[in-house]
């Protein structure tokens, strides 16, 4: 690598890594709020919430990773318009293919990072993630009650208190309603509780103090019991069955699986649906290295009219290509058109534009169709804000 290129990839390093640790933490914060209220009655509630937010990873970076690149190639090269350095590399002979081209050795490899994250690390990291969920969803009861939550571990017995200490056992102003083995209700009120597991692990024992238990007799008839001191042992119960095996959704295969299914005539999931998730993976990963040829002529044309205007229509493109690209795998998946071409299409489109922005800007670089209306935006939105501002008295 040439003086040149080195300095480039610097530049761009650093915006990329910052846009991406941003965005993916913004991400996960907003999901992991969304876990936590999920799981608030789980008593392990942070561990799950912890093991899902690693597998979601792989998620949010497959999402993250291809924006976060298109904005710090747009931010670099907007940079080193802004300063001349642009002007002095093109004036020195370099010319705009070259100045793109350490950008698009970094696509490359972010390309086969893409594919790995697309390929093997979604895939395993999905199915993890839905069997903690379900785990969390059916562990059953911990032997823990937080405050102001109903436990429900299962069809026989429901508890709730007003007042729980940080760990869950010591409780005040305890409700239990319970259906006893021969099947009759039974409903215990007390003023305090403490909860301690059994040796065996199996059973929880609550000492209770001043309240009333509502129970029935064998003929049906209500009696009600008033005590000072009174302990029961309740249950414990266990998580519900396992998650099934990896593989029955088609987002858990990664590619080589993918391939081998879709030949496979036995296979479960039907063939459309497996190559439409074969190649959106595909068309995903290999977008990456078109990125640099949007990015580099937006960056130069945004000397005039702005940083904005480049970034809005590059993010318009870039999210017009992901719903583009999940609406052919709809098409493939119902049967409405072949996956390679409803696939296809959308990925041909993109490059399409890509290339005909790069090209068309290294004759005069930042004149470009896009550059032209970026213009016309950034003048549109001058001309409001002096319509709007509040004119200044002469002095």
């Amino acid at each position: 690598m040439s003086l040149i290129d080195r300095y480039l990839l610097r530049m761009a390093f650093w915006p990329m890594v910052g846009a991406t640790g941003v965005t993916l933490v913004a991400l996960l914060l907003e999901r992991i709020l969304r876990l936590l209220d999920m799981l608030s009655a789980s008593s392990e509630r942070f561990t799950f919430v912890a093991q899902l937010a690693v597998n979601l990873v792989p998620h949010y970076m497959g999402l993250t990773l291809p924006a976060a690149f298109f904005i710090a190639l747009v931010i670099v090269v907007n940079r080193m318009n802004q300063a001349s350095e642009v002007d002095a590399l093109l004036a020195a002979g370099v010319s705009l293919t070259r100045l793109a081209a350490p950008f698009l050795f970094l696509a490359g490899v972010l390309s086969f990072v893409t594919l790995i994250v697309f390929g093997a690390l979604q895939p395993y990291s999905r199915y993890a993630y839905r069997a903690v969920l379900h785990a969390a969803q059916n562990a059953g009861w911990s032997g823990v009650v937080p405050e102001g939550t109903i436990i429900e571990p299962n069809d026989k017995l429901t508890m709730t208190t007003d007042h729980a200490d940080a760990a869950g056992q010591r409780l005040s102003r305890i409700f239990i309603r319970r259906i006893t083995p021969e099947n009759r209700e039974e409903i215990t009120t007390a003023e305090e509780a403490e909860l301690r597991r059994t040796a065996d692990g199996r059973n929880v024992t609550i000492a209770l103090k001043n309240g009333q238990q509502l129970r029935f007799n064998a003929r049906g008839e209500p009696e009600l019991l008033s005590f000072q001191d009174f302990t029961m042992q309740l249950p414990l119960s266990g998580p519900a069955r396992l998650l099934r095996a990896r593989g029955g959704d088609e987002r858990e295969l990664n590619l080589f699986e993918l391939a081998a299914r879709a030949n496979d005539p036995h296979s479960v999931i039907p063939r459309e649906t497996l190559l439409a998730e074969l190649y959106g993976r595909l068309a995903r990963a290999l977008a990456l290295p078109l990125l640099p040829l949007l990015a580099v002529p937006l960056g130069l044309s945004a000397k005039r009219s702005g940083r904005a205007p480049g970034v809005i229509v590059g993010g318009v493109l870039l999210l017009a290509f992901h719903h583009l690209i999940q609406l052919g795998q709809s098409f493939a998946e119902t049967g409405r058109a072949p996956a390679e071409l409803s696939v296809g299409l959308p990925f041909a489109g993109f490059a399409a534009i890509c290339f005909t922005v790069f090209l068309t800007s290294r004759k005069r670089p930042g004149e470009t169709p896009i550059g032209r209306l970026m213009e016309h935006i950034a003048n549109a939105v001058a001309r409001v804000r002096a319509r709007f501002s509040p004119q200044q008295a002469p002095a």
